[in-house]
């Protein structure tokens, strides 16, 4: 059993590194200047081999035998099952306030876009105005939300720890993107967990957008 672990430990460590390795601005420069016209695929392609990767890691999780550490049962099964169902209501309603085309690479591809850097503008969604990151926030409530063993237990760990660096790993390209007004934006609003104090009115991130110095790229 902990060979077991130690290799889902491994092979989840791998996906992440190679993730962000992938998703950083310094692969993405290198593969511009040797091979410009993979440039407009690059985006896809990171998006399907990220799913690709990770169905294999998703099996060998939910595949080791392990007893149950806890599970949702009764009034708790409910709660859970609808927390998890409004999670994935939130990932959806969410996306809306994303060019999903950009998101997913298909605008690029069709563009033939060969630039590096996001090309989609600075924009504070109805959900951006709680969270900085809605989709890990959603993620997490998803995650956390369903029955755990040894396995499921530990890769919620590093899921829920990747999330955190990676986000900070993404906002360090979106300051660059965005410069000021996104550094002003992370001061003001949460980062994966909304907080008290924390929270922009529709009014105020209207006021927000209106002292944008320039048009960005990118998203927040």
């Amino acid at each position: 059993m902990n060979l077991d672990y130690g290799l889902l430990v491994a092979c989840w460590l791998a996906y992440f590194t190679l993730h962000s390795w992938l998703a950083s601005l310094a692969m993405k420069r290198w593969v511009a200047a040797r091979w410009p016209d993979f440039m407009p695929a690059y985006r896809l392609t990171f998006n399907l081999l990220a799913v690709l990767l990770l169905l294999p890691i998703l099996v060998l999780t939910y595949s080791l035998p392990a007893p149950w550490l806890w599970r949702w049962e009764g009034a708790g099964a409910w709660l859970a099952n609808g927390v998890s169902l409004l999670a994935v209501a939130g990932v959806i309603l969410s996306s809306r306030g994303y060019d999903m085309r950009e998101f997913l690479g298909l605008r690029q591809l069709r563009g033939k876009v060969r630039s590096v850097a996001d090309q989609e503008s600075f924009r504070i969604s109805a959900f951006h105005r709680y969270v900085r990151h809605p989709w890990y926030f959603f993620a997490l409530l998803l995650i956390w939300a369903r029955d755990m063993n040894g396995a499921t237990l530990l890769s919620s760990i590093l899921l829920t720890t990747y999330f955190i660096v990676g986000s900070k790993l993404e906002e360090k390209k979106l300051l660059i993107y965005h410069g000021e007004i996104y550094r002003r934006y992370m001061a003001r609003v949460a980062g994966l967990v909304p907080l008290p104090g924390h929270v922009l009115t529709q009014r105020e991130a209207e006021e927000f957008l209106g002292k944008q110095l320039e048009p960005g790229k990118g998203k927040p």
